[in-house]
């Protein structure tokens, strides 16, 4: 049986709500708040990360991994572009293209574009993010990431 979903100005309202935990992770991530950010993911998320190791697990990963990250100078410009979402009753999943221009503390430009894949569930009426993926294309002759690739 295919599933029944409300709608809101056209749109499903699990969408609607994923669409703001994204808005608000956004700034959240600007203004460096760490606490906010680890708050929109469950206690057992999975992580694929562009970074070492090759998966890691949990929001108390998260939270390390956002502390070792979020070592900019302000302003973080960070955008999320093309987000596409798709929601089947408690699940859902959405890709987009992610892109950060900041500073380090230690004076080091970063300017980058990645793949994000990320999967969601509503537990106890709220959206968590469940499985996070980001990625970058690599050459495959020189084994190096494309870190310079923007979109078209």
């Amino acid at each position: 049986m295919m599933a029944q979903s409300s709608t809101v100005n056209g749109r499903g309202t699990g969408e609607a709500e994923i669409r703001s935990l994204v808005a608000d992770s956004v700034k959240a991530l600007r203004a460096k708040d760490i606490d906010r950010l680890v708050a929109s993911y469950a206690p057992d998320v999975m992580l694929f990360d562009v970074v070492n190791p090759l998966r890691s697990r949990g929001a108390d990963a998260v939270r390390k991994r956002l502390e070792d990250w979020l070592t900019f100078r302000d302003p973080i410009e960070y955008e999320v572009r093309d987000l596409s979402i798709s929601t089947a009753g408690d699940v859902a999943f959405s890709h987009s293209l992610n892109h950060v221009n900041a500073t380090t503390n230690d004076g080091k430009k970063l300017d980058m574009w990645w793949r994000a894949s990320v999967g969601y569930r509503k537990l106890d009426g709220k959206w968590l993010i469940t499985l996070e993926h980001v990625s970058v294309p690599f050459d495959v002759t020189s084994g190096k990431a494309s870190l310079d690739l923007k979109p078209e």
